[in-house]
């Protein structure tokens, strides 16, 4: 056939992560494609469209404007653009009625809650790039953790029955379903009954170089949203039990938390350019990762510099962290048993047991280049 009409759907532009990346990356497959939010800030746009038209194969034009959005951008910038979360139960009805029907031969959506909605709004075949299936509206202990008291768990609790509900409604319309990683696959098949192929995010592996002679520092780092479910709380207490120097680098709500956890070992270095980041992975004797990701892009970076990952063995990090080589996998359990398994390993840690060299070609392995070939591919199906 012709070129196929493409569009592409997210749920919201308001700050630039991962699955920001991911779109940024359908936009070099798919060029022309219009890419639709309900929610979308001036900062997240212009990121995204930098991200995009970087390495691009063909580089979107500066005066390209690809994006579409609703109603609900004009009442995010009212609130002076403070807080996307009162407006989240108004966005599975934004999807809906988004302008899709009968203009495009497939459509591409990237889901962390209610993306998949937009199959409702057309008939064109729907390939659903999931992030996770919403954990929060699906899994009560991680609800509790994010919810921050009785108020937040009331409001969090009926927000969650309506993703599980709308997640469930629109799962039939799905014409194929990408997971971000196997524990992805896994919550798709128990929670919405359908099978995935799995296609890891891309990580800019060609940016999270080695240093030019290897020089591990005496810390482990500890890298990302100071927010609960990545659990930086354990990485604290297991420097605390170790007696071994950690250094934090991210910001976030939980920060003041985890302040006073934290014991003079630990130094919190807030948010920080790339430049520090970089230099940090280089130093450190291993990043830690006692939250379970769904992917997690951070030990890839870590990793594409050559330091090794100490990881909770879950989720993301059995995809990400191959042990022996790029890191090790530590048994999950309750609180105390994961800072305790950590603080031993630190304690026992040798860097010098990994080869730079073979743990970046590990991280390699999810560049860009790779991940656009293999959605490309699974989207390819859908249009045959």
């Amino acid at each position: 056939m012709n070129d196929p009409r493409i569009a592409v759907v997210h749920e919201r532009f308001t700050e630039y992560g991962g699955s920001e990346a991911v779109v940024a990356e359908f936009m070099k497959i798919w060029p022309g494609a219009p890419v639709f939010a309900p929610i979308l800030t001036p900062g997240c746009r212009a990121a995204v469209r930098a991200a995009a038209r970087d390495e691009s194969p063909d580089p979107i034009a500066p005066q390209d404007d690809p994006f579409h959005t609703t109603w609900l951008t004009r009442a995010h910038a009212l609130t002076g653009g403070r807080s996307h979360a009162p407006l989240l139960p108004f966005v599975p009805r934004a999807l809906r009625r988004l302008p899709l029907d009968g203009r495009y031969d497939a459509v591409v959506v990237s889901h962390h809650a209610f993306a998949t909605q937009a199959a409702l709004a057309t008939n064109a075949p729907v390939v659903a790039y999931v992030h996770s299936p919403a954990r929060w509206a699906w899994d009560p202990a991680f609800r509790a953790r994010e919810a921050g008291g009785r108020a937040g768990q009331f409001a969090l609790g009926a927000l969650g029955r309506a993703a599980r509900r709308g997640e469930l409604r629109a799962a039939p319309r799905l014409a194929h379903v990408i997971a971000n990683s196997r524990a992805v696959s896994e919550r798709v098949r128990d929670w919405w009954g359908l099978d995935s192929t799995v296609v890891h995010p891309p990580v800019r592996v060609g940016r999270f170089t080695p240093g030019p002679v290897p020089d591990r520092d005496d810390f482990f780092l500890f890298a990302g949203r100071l927010v609960p479910y990545k659990r930086p709380d354990l990485a604290i207490r297991a420097a605390r039990q170790a007696g071994a120097r950690l250094v934090v680098l991210g910001d976030g709500r939980f920060r003041t938390h985890l302040e006073s956890l934290a014991g003079p070992e630990t130094t919190f270095l807030g948010a920080a350019p790339d430049p520090v980041l970089i230099d940090m992975y280089r130093r450190c004797r291993a990043l830690l990762m006692p939250g379970v990701e769904d992917f997690g892009i951070v030990p890839v970076e870590a990793m594409a510099c050559g330091a090794p990952v100490l990881a909770v063995g879950a989720g993301g990090a059995l995809d990400t962290v191959r042990p022996g080589l790029s890191g090790e996998h530590l048994e999950s359990g309750d609180d105390s048993a994961v800072v305790s398994r950590f603080a031993t390993a630190m304690r026992a840690f040798d860097p010098l047991a990994y080869d730079p060299a073979a743990v970046r070609g590990h991280a390699l392995t999810f560049s860009p280049a790779a991940f656009r070939t293999r959605i490309a591919a699974v989207v390819a199906t859908v249009l045959t």
